[in-house]
């Protein structure tokens, strides 16, 4: 592995310019208009006039103690103390005229609420006849009408002020902040690819990517590359454009580009299909446009754009017949830039997907895409090597065997695979263990395939003996036949959505022959099988065997060219543009005869079922009490029901005969007589 190097290519990193000064923000708009409505507030303000009753401005009255007497909008009064009053023990409290912020605005010392205009001024006539005052002695009531500006505007630019504000937050999480500009709406259109440098602190590499060898290689020279050009140029070739790493979920695309970024000393901008899908129209392709003008400022670097079928779909085939114009436009854009590739050198695209069937054509061809990486599920060797990956973290028993994980799960990819490692440590902690063992993986490998276990789910003994006898026809069928797979426990405990299950460890082949296929459709039909000839009548308990045999059955006929009437012709169509289509490929009279086979060759299959379990009704007995009994049989308890597999018998056979074969020819060469005697005749023929 190539170890991480100072790239010379990247050019001298410029000094920040301290003479830039800082862009505007609108929200220093908002900052200004609080301070001043704060700063009014206090010149303005300040603490409200104490409220007042009837009695007590008839004291002040009789006191000789207001100044003033003012009416505003004819709605309350305000009344002044005169100096003496205020510098009296009884007005202690009240704040003295002159202090505060707004020592220059007079404020009135109390307030009351009228009421009733009419009888207001008759009400202070009268206390001061009272009181002894003269004829047009002060205080007389002054009307005045008072307008408060501030609260009229504010009426006024509260509603709009609020919408701009929602208007601008709303633009601001539609466009996510954008990269570059002042942000919100009018960095809509900038590329949102992550960027990771040789400053970015990047601890994956090619080491924590276990199996995919094949996949590793083609990527390490990617980065060979791009850090070792003049070694590829001198001898005529060209670096690639692209490459599209193809392959089912979960099998490490991601994680294989992320590895990339650790493990290349270049520039890496990672991005998703659909970070370049938005609302607005024009703005993937703007954004395609600015990923491309950052990658090319940055050159040599390496763009990665996950899941690109969200993007890349092929152009006139969406299934909303043409409503989403959008998408094309940005795909346009994205194969254009593509192919400018005069001016990019140094500029590598990885993408990743796991529906190339529906990518476009002109996305896939060489000059784009000039290499396609297949990521597929890992085999047994690649198995082992992604288990020591995941348990590192993982505090193992002593002498656990990692090989016998890897054949415990075929099939598994390697999101699966760390999920039964994360699994199988919680359920060793939830159990209060050390250490994780052997059974907490089993375990865990049952939770994730089967889903979690329901003892507690109520059910009655009948059907648990119908569940006992299904699943030990499933067992008793796989056992008797040649290309069944290997059987390795069978259970009545309800999983998920399942009541019982009988677990396989199937033969990882890369072909299926017919005789295998058969095998599996008779075992699977054992269930009901078992069903009709112990109870004499069937349940909905295969409902998921007969929806996978009859899938099997159309695939023999309409794909795989397994039927003698329809003979050697496959409708299976690989670029999955039939998806869209309205007319089977087929005639009506073609699809009589393709549901004929398929009743055939189930109806075969059935009944090869029932002979294999009339043939062995006691073992089957037998091992449906075992199983009520118990719940959980190993493939031990079936070995010593019914012997060996006839798989494991008839293998055994071969390897005798042709062991036995082996020992004649030595016998016979190392005989001289006999070699000779052998010459002489032939040489008379």
């Amino acid at each position: 592995m190539t170890e991480n190097t100072t790239n010379n290519n990247q050019g001298t990193e410029k000094k920040p310019d301290k003479t830039i000064k800082p862009r505007f923000n609108t929200n220093w708009i908002f900052a200004v208009l609080a301070v001043s409505l704060i700063l009014f507030s206090l010149l303005n303000g300040g603490k409200p006039a104490q409220k007042t009753t009837k009695s007590e401005i008839k004291d002040m009255i009789a006191n000789h103690e207001i100044e003033k007497i003012i009416v505003v909008n004819k709605e309350y009064a305000e009344f002044y103390l005169n100096k003496k009053a205020l510098e009296s023990e009884k007005y202690a409290k009240l704040p003295k005229p002159g202090t505060g912020f707004g020592m220059s605005v007079p404020k009135p010392n109390f307030t009351y609420n009228i009421g009733d205009i009419s009888s207001f001024e008759p009400f202070i006539t009268e206390t001061k006849k009272s009181a002894g005052y003269a004829d047009k002695e002060p205080p007389d009531p002054e009307f005045i009408n008072r307008k408060n500006y501030l609260l009229d505007a504010l009426s006024w630019l509260l509603f709009p002020a609020l919408l701009i504000i929602l208007w601008l937050f709303l633009m601001k999480r539609m466009s996510g902040g954008g990269a570059g500009g002042a942000g919100g709406i009018f960095s809509v259109g900038k590329s949102r690819a992550q960027i990771f440098d040789k400053d970015t602190n990047v601890k994956l590499t090619f080491n924590d990517v276990a199996g995919l060898e094949e996949a590793k290689t083609e990527v390490m020279e990617i980065v060979d590359f791009l850090k070792n050009p003049k070694k590829y140029t001198s001898l005529g070739g060209k670096i690639p454009k692209g490459a599209l790493l193809i392959g089912p979920p979960g099998t490490g695309k991601t994680m294989l580009a992320k590895a990339v970024a650790g493990e290349a000393n270049v520039p890496f901008f990672s991005i998703s299909g659909s970070d370049f899908v938005e609302m607005f129209v024009g703005v993937g392709a703007s954004r395609v446009r600015d990923l491309f003008k950052q990658a090319k400022e940055k050159a040599p670097c390496i763009v990665f754009i996950d899941e690109i079928d969200a993007v890349g779909r092929a152009r006139g085939r969406n299934a909303n017949f043409g409503s989403n114009d959008e998408r094309e436009n940005t795909l346009n854009q994205l194969l254009t830039e593509m192919d400018g590739f005069g001016t990019n050198m140094g500029v590598i695209i990885l993408a990743a997907t796991n529906r190339a069937d529906i990518l476009d054509r002109a996305l896939l061809r060489a000059g784009r895409f000039d290499r396609q990486i297949h990521v597929e599920l890992p085999d047994l060797t690649e198995r082992e090597a992604i288990f020591k990956v995941h348990l590192r973290p993982i505090k193992l028993e002593k002498g656990f065997d990692i090989g016998f994980m890897a054949k415990q799960t075929p099939g598994f990819s390697g999101a699966d695979i760390a999920n039964v490692c994360n699994e199988s440590a919680l359920i060793a902690a939830r159990k209060n263990k050390t250490v994780v063992e052997k059974q907490d993986f089993l375990d865990a490998i049952d939770r994730i395939v089967g889903g979690l276990e329901r003892k507690s789910k109520i059910i009655s003994m009948v059907e648990k003996k119908t569940i006992a006898y299904h699943e030990a026809g499933h067992a008793t069928v796989s056992w008797h036949l040649e290309h069944a797979s290997p059987l390795f426990k069978v259970t009545i405990i309800p999983r998920g959505k399942t009541l019982g299950a009988a677990w396989y460890l199937p033969e990882e082949r890369q072909l299926t022959t017919r005789e295998q296929i058969l095998d599996e459709m008779a075992y699977a039909l054992g269930g009901r099988a078992s069903e009709e000839l112990i109870f004499g009548k069937i349940s909905t308990g295969a409902l998921s065997d007969l929806e996978k045999i009859t899938k099997q059955a159309y695939a023999m006929v309409s794909f795989f060219g397994m039927s003698e009437k329809i003979g050697n012709i496959s409708f299976y169509d690989s670029s999955g543009q039939s998806d869209f289509g309205f007319t089977k490929p087929y005639s009506e009279k073609t699809a009589e005869l393709i549901d004929q086979e398929v009743n055939l060759i189930i109806a075969e299959s059935y009944i090869r079922a029932k002979e294999v379990l009339k043939n062995n009704m006691k073992g089957l007995t037998e091992l449906a009490e075992l199983l009520l009994e118990k719940e959980v049989i190993f493939s031990e308890d079936l070995e010593r029901i019914f012997g060996k597999r006839k798989a494991d018998v008839l293998k055994e056979e071969r390897e005798a005969e042709a062991k036995s074969k082996q020992t004649e020819a030595v016998t016979e060469a190392a005989t001289p007589e006999k070699t000779v005697k052998k010459a002489k005749i032939k040489g008379k023929e």
